[in-house]
């Protein structure tokens, strides 16, 4: 391995840019950026392009923002507003010069204020949203320049908003899904380390003075709780350790893997997790797909969008057969991860060339199932946490008072 790693060639530097002003063959003056090794490079460029250049700098190195952060409600409201005044004739550029000045939130208005100015510096709008990918991801990116390219962009921009909206509906159904296991899971954690540090060793004291031998259920729960004084903090430790170790791997490709899969097969909850992707990736590829994005390019962002890296890799699998000549159903099958219904109905979609219209009636009968899911989760689980919760109590009752309805009973 290290052989390779040394025989591998030197990682190619970029570039520089270069800033050029010029003139068209109509006499119009045309700015915009180029990268190249150097000015004579860029000029011979744009006489080919039949521009005539006037000034050629090469751009300063400036150290770029970050402008991540940026509420969901604010993007959509930026996006559907956006899109109206494009759909109204007004100039991109005098939109955004609109939508920074009523922009609320400091990150994203100096974010749509740089977009401005690239665009009137003469990049696209595409480009331009590039420079920002923590505030635009790479599916907003590339379904605006499929919206420049076919002069469809408010368009586009609308199919952004229902996309955007329906996404995040998605996300809250399934945070709504598990904010009551968790809060019944950590107060039932909470509960025990209470009765085990702080009220076990009162009743344990109180047993010490009474003599005699303890019940086994009462000796067991102050064995650990006396292990959980005695080692509390190398406990606190190992998980701290532990959840180290889970998001390490998580940064590795083979941990996110191994942690992904394992998601997939757990009862319940893996049933929904599999659901949610097939929504998302149905909704996200039919959206693309109507869009006019090429699917090559469609399937590359579906896949880094899928959440799921066992998924992402079946539709890589996808992406490589689909640039080989085949259709999207036929590999999509060889994977095992997708239903089998949702396979027949792309191929159908593939067979009468209305895939995107498919795909969007797959996405809406899956974010029903997803509900469903969602909801047979919720129902198995909440007993589940209230018998945990009572079963903790309760055997902490039960084996606190068995010594005292002994010695009550040998008082008698």
């Amino acid at each position: 391995m290290t052989t390779a790693a040394a025989a591998a060639p030197a990682k190619k530097r970029a570039a520089p840019v270069w800033l050029w002003t010029g003139t068209s063959k109509e006499g119009q003056q045309r700015v915009g950026e180029m990268e190249a090794a150097n000015a004579d490079i860029v000029q011979a460029r744009l006489r080919a392009m039949g521009i005539n250049p006037t000034k050629v700098k090469k751009k300063p190195i400036s150290i770029r923002l970050s402008f991540g952060g940026v509420p969901r409600k604010n993007l959509v409201i930026f996006t559907r507003q956006l899109a109206t005044m494009i759909d109204a004739g007004l100039p991109l550029v005098q939109c955004l010069d609109i939508l920074h000045a009523q922009q609320d939130h400091a990150g994203f208005k100096k974010a749509i204020g740089d977009v401005k100015a690239r665009v009137e510096s003469g990049s696209t709008f595409a480009d331009a949203l590039r420079e920002h990918p923590k505030v635009f991801d790479e599916l907003y990116r590339e379904l605006v320049s499929a919206g420049e390219v076919g002069g469809i962009l408010d368009t586009i921009l609308n199919r952004l908003v229902g996309y955007i909206e329906k996404a995040a509906k998605l996300a809250g159904k399934l945070k709504a899904a598990m904010v009551y296991p968790s809060i019944v899971l950590t107060v039932g954690i909470g509960v025990t380390v209470v009765l085990m540090l702080f009220v076990t060793p009162t009743f344990e004291k109180m047993f010490k003075d009474f003599g005699g031998t303890l019940p086994a259920p009462t000796q067991v729960v102050v064995d650990l709780s006396r292990y959980l004084r005695v080692n509390g903090l190398r406990i606190v430790g190992l998980i701290v350790v532990g959840i180290f170790v889970l998001m390490s791997a998580l940064r590795t490709e083979r941990g996110t893997r191994i942690v992904h899969t394992a998601v997939l097969h757990i009862p319940i909850v893996g049933d929904v997790v599999r659901k949610t992707a097939v929504a998302r990736f149905t909704r996200t590829l039919g959206t693309m797909v109507a869009s006019g994005v090429p699917i090559m390019d469609a399937l590359a962002v579906v896949a880094k969008t899928s959440g799921n890296k066992v998924i992402e890799d079946a539709i890589l699998h996808v992406r490589a057969k689909v640039g080989e000549g085949k259709t999207i159903a036929q590999p999509l099958a060889e994977t095992k991860v997708f239903p089998v219904m949702v396979v027949q109905m792309i191929g159908v979609g593939e067979a009468t060339g209305a895939l995107d219209q498919m795909l969007s009636k797959i996405a809406d009968f899956y974010d029903e199932e997803v509900d469903a899911a969602v909801a047979a989760m919720t129902a198995a689980i909440e007993p589940l946490m209230m018998v945990f919760l009572g079963g903790v109590v309760g055997g902490f009752l039960i084996a606190m008072y068995l010594p005292i309805f002994t010695i009550a009973g040998a008082i008698k």
